[in-house]
């Protein structure tokens, strides 16, 4: 069966240009990437739970806020893993100072029978759609496409 993760894409208005919130993964394996490794909250869900549920339970996990707001589905996305990921924008603000995400725990290093907590999420910010681009993981980048679409198709007055 197909893995299925749920996410949300948080963003924000300023000066009239579209910013997005972008998680950085935690843990020894991401600690010294950059471009190409920030995501978007989100996480696996279960055969019968409901995927915004999941999504609003992941960005609480990862980021240490709960979303509200009116969630605008942009749609379901195949990651290269195979993996389909469906995904919500949400207009809004999030104070980085605010951020704190839930930990996991690993052996590390490998087969050293020694086991470490590390963070879900070891930092978010900010980004403008370019650098946004850049940073998020290759798979998610139509995320960011669609997100752009629906806003540049949107009338709404300019912030």
């Amino acid at each position: 069966m197909t893995k299925r993760s749920a996410g949300i894409l948080l963003f924000r208005r300023v000066h009239g240009l579209a910013q997005v919130l972008l998680i950085h993964p935690g843990g020894p394996y991401w600690r010294r990437k950059d471009e190409g490794a920030w995501s978007i909250p989100k996480g696996l869900f279960e055969e019968g739970e409901e995927p915004l549920s999941a999504a609003k339970r992941e960005f609480l996990e990862e980021t240490g806020t709960t979303p509200q707001g009116v969630f605008i589905e942009l749609g379901e996305f195949r990651q290269p893993s195979g993996k389909l990921l469906i995904v919500w924008a949400l207009e809004g603000d999030f104070d980085l100072a605010s951020f704190k995400s839930d930990t996991f725990r690993m052996e590390w290093p490998p087969k050293s029978a020694r086991f470490e907590d590390f963070p879900e999420a070891d930092c978010a910010e900010w980004f403008d759609a370019d650098k946004a681009a850049r940073k998020i993981t290759k798979g998610q980048r139509p995320i960011l496409d669609a997100l752009f679409r629906q806003l540049s198709s949107t009338p709404r007055a300019t912030v």
